[in-house]
């Protein structure tokens, strides 16, 4: 089903990511990834195993994109640390779903928002400038 309504949402999301700043877009895939936990949890605890599937495999696919951009180079052990964390995670989410275990699923947002909040404690124009120096 392609409605107006549909089509505008996407455009919306286009532009949100075409004109966010690198901060910005990883705020976004946390959000995104929160988002999907927690309705592939209820539908855990529902017995919907097919929309639990896609929701997973949706975070499954925004955890690796956040995994990718780790810059193991300049991160050093954060970096390090933060790899192990999106794999565990990753395995985490992977027994869940295949155990359909509703609490697997809210381990893994639990950790997610605990990133996301860290994330968000940093300032945006601070990172910026410290970007700008190393560069």
């Amino acid at each position: 089903m392609n409605s107006p309504a549909l089509q505008y949402q996407k455009l919306d999301v286009q532009t949100l990511v075409s004109s966010a700043s690198p901060h910005k877009l990883i705020s976004m895939l946390f959000d995104g990834a929160c988002t999907r936990l927690v309705k592939a949890r209820s539908y855990a605890t529902r017995g919907d195993h097919e929309a639990r599937n896609a929701c997973i495999g949706e975070t499954v696919s925004i955890l690796n994109g956040l995994q990718a951009s780790l810059d193991q180079d300049q991160g050093g052990e954060l970096a390090e640390n933060l790899d192990a964390l999106y794999d565990y995670m990753l395995r985490r989410l992977y027994a869940a779903n295949r155990d359909n275990d509703a609490e697997g699923i809210f381990e893994v947002l639990d950790l997610v928002r605990t990133l996301q909040d860290a994330w968000q404690a940093i300032d945006p124009e601070l990172a910026r400038m410290t970007e700008s120096q190393t560069s």
